[in-house]
């Protein structure tokens, strides 16, 4: 694992409005790690990873992924994105969802990618189903095959344990783990403790949009994340 960072933030501000989403986040991942962002809903977690994916430009501060710089050029080619929705399109098949994605990112062979990523991730036999029809666990690992169509260095995650029951949950554990042994840098944003304890090797909290508590190590510490989670909230 490299101890380079794989994304640098300084400073990183978003305002909407009179609302301050983040105010003034500096952030450092090595490459090759996992890091579980944690906090209670407008704690700025969506904004932080739109802005890392560059889909959103920050109101101050800087961002650079990967080596490239958010402020000028980001390069999306080398982040992948998992919104809290998964975007798939609903009538077109698993199959066809992941040749599209491919071929948006100009991937030499997108049929060839798609079986692959497909056979990846347990979804062969389904290849041919409209996406519409996947449970909702199903549909988080199409998600995450098209978010690795383009071999992303980084890969960000939101909210990708919400509606999946146990087994599937733990299966989106065990790929999260298999990206971090490819090399891969992930951020997740995400409520669930627990699991972000069991598959990060580090953690921020985030409340009102300023860092409150950070932790590395693997395993980290839950009961050290759980007083730091329940003081983000107000809960002592």
């Amino acid at each position: 694992m490299s101890d380079a960072p794989a994304i640098v933030a300084r400073g990183l501000t978003k305002q909407f409005g009179p609302v301050l989403a983040l105010a003034g986040v500096d952030l450092e991942v090595p490459a090759g790690t996992v890091l579980a962002v944690l906090g209670p809903n407008g704690a700025g977690k969506t904004t932080l990873l739109r802005l890392l994916a560059g889909l959103a430009r920050p109101s101050s501060g800087s961002v650079r992924v990967d080596g490239g710089d958010a402020d000028r050029r980001h390069p999306r080619g080398r982040v992948g994105f998992i919104g809290h929705h998964t975007m798939l399109y609903p009538a077109l098949t698993a199959r066809e969802n992941l040749v599209f994605a491919a071929r948006l990112y100009g991937v030499a062979d997108p049929g060839g990618r798609a079986e692959q990523l497909l056979t990846r991730n347990g979804l062969a036999a389904y290849a041919d189903w409209p996406a519409g029809s996947f449970s909702r666990g199903m549909a988080q690992r199409l998600a995450i095959a098209r978010g690795l169509v383009h071999d992303p260095a980084v890969m960000l995650l939101d909210e990708p344990f919400t509606g999946l029951d146990a087994p599937a949950a733990e299966r989106l554990v065990a790929s999260l783990r298999e990206l971090r042994e490819e090399g891969r840098t992930c951020v997740l944003a995400t409520h669930d403790l627990a699991r972000a304890g069991a598959v990060a090797d580090r953690a921020l909290v985030l409340s009102r949009g300023r860092v409150t508590h950070e932790a590395r190590g693997a395993p980290l510490a839950a009961e050290s994340l759980e007083r730091a989670y329940r003081a983000a909230v107000g809960v002592t």
